[in-house]
């Protein structure tokens, strides 16, 4: 049964809300912030009606982007609807600016009650549908590497959609920081084992000599420290997907090892004479060359084999230029969500930097300088004085072409970024209002909605 918190000191206003959801939900009251922040601590609350007057007396000024941000940490998905008196719907509406759903004012009544949290049913249950129509075109599901306009990438997806179902092991290769992890964990998702776990483990960083225990678990006794038994990788991850990350990086004798699982399907604990059942599926990721490393003698062939039974390469961030808009767009929001700037933009002249740099550390080097940048920007808008001098040492400073593509390729390249940030400053001005915006921009509403599809603009950024 799914349940509700409402905080206020308002002893009507919590009887009023608790005979709306009874019995469909289990609801809960308190009466004082801190309360309600430690019955948060220690259960999922999918509603949250709060006094506004518990976060903002007797404090002035209040930040309640921080404020919610308490709640949010804790569940992310939590709805929080705000209640005030007359005298403070300022502050509510306050509220709703920094991220609550909606707000309610005293004395309440039944037929509101009801029709916010329809209202709020409604547009999860639209969201929902939104994400289910992505997750079948592949796209959409994360922050970072699956919204693209890249070919390379969308290839990647499809080999992703042709593996994903079966029980294939999958050796995933590409340069440090290309996302790797994520689309190891994007086939899990999109396995028969998702229900399952999703272990994984980074071969590199952990020691020769505990790697073996790390994987395949050791009995008590069976070395100096092993005060009890300790259960593997492989056995916790059974039924589910055990990622091998910088699998390149393992002894010869882990080779073995790991050749026998991958043969067997079968393992014993260190120390151990039962046979253990290895029942997971393995993805394993590295950026050396295996096959080099085969033929210097370093790796083992048949297990080379065994792994690089379905490969798919991860291109490099050089090689995808035309997501670096996207992706800057959601390392900013992530960062406006958790943090306490709001930076709305990137200067045109950064953008057209950031896609002309070479991004060694791909897409991680990307969200450290925009992090970094986001810390040091004194304004809404990244501007070059908040990114490192290297990033431009390429980019003279008064042009923004690069004259080592074709004038198509140019006039392409800025028509699209024009467009967009022509959009995203008339949908910020309209609300996301789209027929708003579609008029003002003497357009149809067909075709707005088009244009915004190609750019990976949503309304629901701007309402």
């Amino acid at each position: 049964m799914k349940s509700i918190l409402v905080a206020t000191n308002n002893r009507d206003s919590r009887e009023i809300i608790s005979a709306c959801f009874i019995p469909e939900y289990r609801v809960e009251e308190t009466a004082t912030y801190e309360s309600c922040l430690e019955k948060f601590k220690s259960k999922r609350y999918e509603y949250l009606f709060l006094d506004v007057g518990l976060l903002h007396a007797p404090r002035k000024n209040i930040d309640y982007k921080t404020e919610l941000q308490s709640f949010w940490r804790i569940f992310p998905s939590v709805e929080i609807i705000v209640l005030s008196t007359q005298e403070m719907v300022r502050e509510a509406v306050r509220a709703v600016k920094a991220g609550a759903s909606d707000y309610l004012t005293y004395p309440l009544d039944i037929k509101e009650v009801k029709l916010v949290i329809d209202t709020i049913d409604e547009n999860v249950r639209l969201q929902s549908e939104l994400d289910y129509h992505r997750d079948k075109s592949w796209r959409g599901e994360s922050l970072s590497i699956l919204r693209t306009n890249s070919p390379v990438l969308k290839k990647v997806f499809d080999q992703v959609q042709s593996v994903a179902q079966t029980e294939s092991t999958v050796l995933l290769t590409g340069e440090t920081g290309t996302g790797k992890g994520l689309v190891a964990n994007l086939i899990h998702q999109r396995s028969r084992r998702r229900e399952n776990q999703f272990i994984s483990i980074h071969c590199g960083a952990i020691p020769d000599t505990l790697l073996e225990s790390e994987l395949f678990g050791h009995e008590k006794g069976a070395f100096t420290g092993a005060v009890r038994r300790k259960l593997g990788k492989f056995e916790i991850a059974s039924g589910g997907t055990i990622f091998l990350d910088e699998i390149g990086t393992v002894s010869s004798a882990m080779q073995i090892k790991l050749l026998r699982v991958l043969q067997d399907r079968s393992f014993e604990r260190v120390g151990g004479e039962v046979t253990i059942e290895a029942d997971v599926r393995i993805i394993a990721a590295t950026n050396a060359d295996l096959k080099a490393m085969c033929e210097a003698g370093t790796f083992r062939q048949d297990l080379y084999y065994r792994l690089n039974v379905f490969p798919i390469e991860i291109p490099p961030l050089r090689e995808r230029i035309d997501d670096i808009p996207l992706l800057v767009e959601q390392i900013i929001k992530k960062l406006n969500r958790f943090g306490t700037k709001e930076i709305v933009d990137v200067d045109p002249y950064v953008m057209s930097s950031l896609q002309s740099y070479s991004w060694p550390g791909n897409i991680r080097e990307l969200e450290n300088l925009v992090e970094r940048a986001s810390i040091i920007e004194k304004s809404s808008i990244l501007t070059r004085n908040s990114f490192p001098g290297e990033l431009f040492k390429d980019s003279p400073e008064h042009t923004l072409i690069d004259t080592n593509n074709t004038l198509g390729d140019v006039r392409k390249r800025e028509i699209a970024r024009i467009e967009r940030k022509y959009l995203t400053e008339l949908l910020r001005e309209n609300g996301g209002k789209i027929n708003s915006t579609a008029m003002a921009a003497g357009i149809g509403v067909r075709q707005l909605h088009k244009l915004m599809t190609k750019y990976g603009l949503s309304r629901n950024d701007f309402t």
